[in-house]
């Protein structure tokens, strides 16, 4: 007997169509976060950029947090992802310097530039605590790899608590004065980040 298929269940098509328009949605939230800040931005700001009324962003969000809330998921998703695949290179050097790339490329590009790193406490209580665990897990592994380096004697003896202080210090700040239309793109300043960074840790 044919199981009956559950009408209430969306097509792949429709289900395509509303991830797509939640990514554009992110976008353009993160493009009125980095002009206005999170606080001054509303929905209508939102919903204005992509030319429909805020009421139409209700079937996507809840309210202005939730959007936020997605937005630290995804970036920290990525940086989780980017965790895993700098385990499976060769030494310390070349895992920090992926790391450092790949990461002002999440802020660049996935991030739009936004300063969602500051934005942290706009977050409910329960959601602070899960953005900020995923943040000290990626502070661990930046650390670590500083440590076996260390070990190694790839890099000289420093305070691996410093020098990621530093790393990240010099990373979020790139939301304060990055532009998507300015000169610099995001190989060009992730390379840069790298060498300088990476390049003071290497025992002389």
């Amino acid at each position: 007997m044919p199981v009956p298929s559950d009408t209430n269940s969306p097509s792949p098509y429709v289900r395509e169509k509303r991830r797509k328009r939640r990514d554009e949605i992110l976008h353009a939230a993160l493009q009125a976060f980095r002009r206005n800040g999170y606080h001054a931005t509303t929905l209508e700001d939102i919903a204005r950029h992509l030319g429909v009324r805020s009421t139409a962003l209700y079937h996507y969000f809840p309210d202005k947090e939730s959007i936020l809330y997605e937005c630290h998921q995804r970036s920290l998703a990525e940086l989780d992802r980017l965790m895993e695949e700098a385990r499976g290179l060769d030494c310390s050097a070349e895992r920090l310097s992926f790391l450092i790339r790949e990461h002002v490329r999440v802020m660049t590009d996935t991030l739009d530039g936004s300063p969602l790193a500051f934005e942290v406490t706009a977050l409910s209580e329960e959601h602070q605590q899960e953005v900020i665990s995923a943040r000290d897990r990626y502070e661990r592994e930046l650390r670590r790899t500083i440590e076996d380096g260390t070990s190694d004697g790839e890099f000289r003896p420093v305070n691996s608590k410093v020098a990621v202080f530093a790393i990240l210090g010099a990373i979020n700040w790139i939301a304060r004065w990055y532009r998507p239309e300015g000169s610099l793109h995001a190989a060009e300043i992730g390379a840069g980040f790298a060498d300088h960074l990476v390049g003071g840790l290497v025992a002389r």
